[in-house]
């Protein structure tokens, strides 16, 4: 099995990192990473901590301000369509391993060198139903390689775990979703609160198969965020035309987007866009860009649906 390149990182999928959006530091084990912020890290980031910006916040109170009328009536169309989705994957044993097929591309940072946006490429991943087995990362361009298990109830960062068995265990109630978020987000993250429940809902969205009430509940929790809102027209790395849930990252000069098909409000993939210049990147250049292709359970890591 391949190794994973020393100065890059694996796509992010557990924990959302506490790093600037230009000092994210390399992790030297690349199968035991902490909570990567999904939106900026995901591909492979270089070591670029001698790399100093200051990044004023966007201007206005767009991050604060109530969530549109369109976005929560758009979430809750989401949940609706979730709550629907039950029974898609029929049993699932907790000996099997959930699969998730993307298509991405991910900013790169070195120092003392410009941003590079590498072309889109397929992106694999096997993770243990129950979060107890070695998982896989299979990555076109880069090989493959292992990821440990999760941790277990009570070790750190078990809240955040992405496994279904864990993901089975999260409210069901919106209020009680919101609250968890509220709880969790922070915990792992040195964003603002709103920012990081934000992105831990897109982690679990985007990266897992959430069983449908859990689902339902995450959705129609994220539509009391502050500052959420929608984009009309919005296009994923598929190519394929959507509505976008959004919000202004207040930290940083980038809006995430999760983009939904108009018609059944299926999760189509996730982006990030760049709202001013800052460094070499440009005021509109998309730096994440994610499209999932296909969702599925199997029996092996490795094997493919």
């Amino acid at each position: 099995m391949n190794q994973l390149p020393e100065h890059d990182l694996p796509p992010g999928r557990h924990r959302l990192l506490k790093e600037h959006l230009m000092t994210e530091i390399r992790q030297e084990q690349p199968a035991r990473r902490p909570w990567l912020r999904p939106a900026l890290v995901a591909g492979a980031v270089a070591a670029v901590a001698a790399v100093t910006l200051t990044l004023a916040a966007p201007s206005g109170d767009s991050t604060t301000a109530p969530p549109t009328k369109a976005a929560v009536a758009l979430l809750e169309d989401v949940a609706l369509a979730a709550e629907d989705g039950g029974g898609t994957y029929g049993e699932i044993r907790d000996d099997q391993f959930v699969y998730v097929e993307s298509k991405v591309s991910y900013a790169r940072y070195e120092e003392g060198a410009k941003t590079r946006i590498p072309p889109l490429h397929r992106l694999e991943h096997w993770h243990s139903v129950d979060g107890t087995r070695k998982g896989l990362i299979r990555e076109t361009g880069r090989g493959q390689w292992s990821m440990d298990p999760d941790p277990r109830k009570g070790e750190p960062g078990y809240d955040v775990s992405t496994n279904y068995r864990h993901l089975s265990t999260l409210p069901t109630d919106a209020d009680a979703m919101y609250d968890w978020l509220h709880r969790t987000a922070p915990e792992h993250s040195g964003q603002e609160t709103n920012q990081a429940m934000f992105v831990l809902a897109a982690d679990l969205i985007r990266g897992a198969i959430v069983p449908p009430e859990q689902s339902a509940a995450l959705y129609r929790a994220v539509a009391r965020i502050p500052g959420v809102t929608v984009v009309e027209d919005a296009v994923d790395a598929a190519g394929r035309k959507g509505v976008a849930i959004a919000r202004q990252d207040p930290d940083n000069p980038t809006r995430d987007e999760w983009i939904f098909d108009k018609e059944t409000f299926e999760f189509l993939g996730e982006r990030s866009v760049a709202t001013d210049d800052y460094s070499d990147v440009k005021e509109g250049t998309v730096t994440s860009n994610t499209a999932v292709l296909r969702r599925a359970v199997v029996d092996k890591a490795g094997v493919r649906p």
